[in-house]
C-alpha cells in the first residue's frame, strides 16, 4: 500500500475516534505531486453514528479516482457575452469519464470556450474541444485532442448517497487538492441567472476550488460536479454552514448519449429573458438586465419586481422560472411588474439561450 494510502488510514481512524469530542482533524499530503488530503469534518449535530474506517479497497478506489481528475482552463472567444460576467479567462477543473479523452466539468468553465487546455497530475498539458453544453444541468463534456491515458472515473447515483455520508471532493491538475466532505441534503436549488436544479448535492465544508471538481463516493465512483460555493448550505432549521453545490450525474446519465452525438440534447432549448433577479421578502427583484437581451429590448430595469408571468402569480425563482420554460422557447411572455408603487404589463419576446452564444473558430 502507498504512504498516502497508510497515512490516510491513520487520518480517518484518527477522525473516527475524536469524533465525538468534535474535534477537527487535518492529515498526510499525497506523494507523488497529486493533492494535499486534508480531512476539516464537523460532527454531525443528529448524533448519528461516525463512518467506518476506510478498508484498503476503498483507499485504493479513491487514489483512481482523484488521478481522473484534470485541471481545466479555458479563454473565451472575442466578444462573448459570457466573458462579461465570468471573465475571458477561467480555470477549474473536469473528471475524465471516458476512454477516448471524454472529461465532464461544469459548463460555465468552457462557456463560448476558444482554447481549452487540460492538465493532469503529472503536469502533463494537452488542449481539448467541447464537444457538448448542456444549459439545463449547466454541465458540458469535453475531449482532449491527444491521448490523456489516465483511467476514467466510473459514473454513480448521486440518489444512493445518504444525509452524512463522507465523500471525497477532489480538484485538479498538478496542485490539485482531495479533501473529505459530509453530504448534508440533496434539495432544490434557484439560481439568479435563470437556472434551476430540482435535485441538487449539497456538502461541507467549502472548497473555494470547487468548479467542476469531482465528488465521489467511497467506491471511487462520480456522482456530482463542483458548481458554486455558498454561504449557507444547511436546510431550514439548521445550523448555517458553509459549503458547496454540487451537480448530480444522474441528471446527466440519460442525455450522454444524445450529447455526444448532436453537441445538445432535444430537452435544452428553453426560453430566455436576459434577466438577473433574487426572492426579498416574498417578492421577485430584477438586479440585473443583459444588454441587448429580450428583457433589456421590451424596456425590464434594475428595481423592478415581477409580480407574475403569463397570468401566474409568482413569489419565488423557481416558479418564475418553471413558468418561464414552460412554453415555446421563442414567444411572447406577459410579465406583471410593479415599479415606483404602479403595476404595469410587459410583452417580452423570448429566444433560445443557446442561439445567443458564441462559437469557437477553431477546432
Amino acid at each position: 500500500m502507498h504512504s498516502w494510502m497508510r497515512a490516510m488510514s491513520v487520518t480517518w481512524n484518527h477522525w473516527c475516534a475524536t469524533w465525538a469530542r468534535a474535534a477537527r482533524v487535518a492529515s498526510c499530503l499525497l506523494i507523488g505531486g497529486h493533492a494535499a488530503l486534508v480531512s476539516a469534518q464537523t460532527p454531525p449535530a443528529d448524533g448519528t453514528t461516525p463512518p467506518a474506517p476506510l478498508t484498503s479497497v476503498q483507499l485504493q478506489a479513491l487514489e483512481r479516482a482523484t488521478q481522473s481528475v484534470v485541471a481545466v482552463r479555458s479563454e473565451a472567444v472575442e466578444g462573448a457575452r459570457s466573458a462579461r460576467t465570468l471573465g475571458p479567462q477561467r480555470e477549474g477543473s473536469g473528471v475524465v469519464i471516458g476512454t477516448e479523452g471524454l472529461i465532464l466539468t461544469i459548463g460555465y468553465l468552457v462557456l463560448e470556450a476558444d482554447a481549452v487546455v487540460v492538465e493532469d497530475h503529472h503536469g502533463r498539458m494537452l488542449p481539448a474541444r467541447v464537444v457538448a453544453q448542456d444549459l439545463n444541468t449547466g454541465l458540458a463534456v469535453l475531449q482532449t485532442l491527444a491521448p490523456l491515458r489516465l483511467q476514467p472515473a466510473p459514473l454513480g447515483e448521486a440518489s444512493g448517497a445518504g444525509r452524512s455520508d463522507p465523500l471525497l471532493v477532489a480538484s485538479g491538475g498538478e496542485g490539485g487538492q482531495a479533501t473529505l466532505a459530509t453530504l448534508l441534503s440533496r434539495r432544490a436549488y434557484s439560481g439568479y441567472w435563470e437556472y434551476h436544479l430540482d435535485e441538487a448535492l449539497y456538502t461541507t465544508p467549502a472548497r473555494r476550488d470547487h468548479s467542476g471538481a469531482g465528488l465521489f463516493n467511497l467506491r471511487g465512483e462520480l456522482v456530482g460536479v463542483g458548481s458554486l460555493v455558498l454561504n449557507n448550505v444547511a436546510s431550514t432549521g439548521q445550523p448555517r454552514t458553509a459549503g458547496n453545490l454540487f451537480v448530480p450525474v444522474d441528471l446527466f446519465r440519460p442525455v450522454l448519449e444524445q450529447l455526444q452525438r448532436s453537441g445538445r440534447w432535444a430537452g435544452d432549448t428553453r426560453a430566455w429573458l436576459g434577466v438577473n433577479c433574487t426572492e426579498r421578502e416574498g417578492e421577485i427583484w430584477v438586479v440585473r438586465v443583459a444588454e441587448d437581451s429580450p428583457a433589456e429590448r421590451a424596456g425590464l430595469a434594475v428595481g423592478d419586481r415581477i409580480v407574475s408571468i403569463d397570468g401566474e402569480a409568482v413569489t419565488e425563482l423557481s416558479a418564475l422560472w418553471k413558468t418561464l420554460w414552460r412554453g415555446q422557447a421563442e414567444r411572447e411572455v406577459t410579465l406583471q411588474v410593479r415599479r415606483h408603487g404602479l403595476v404595469r404589463q410587459v410583452l417580452v419576446r423570448t429566444i433560445d439561450r443557446a442561439t445567443t452564444l458564441k462559437q469557437a473558430t477553431g477546432v
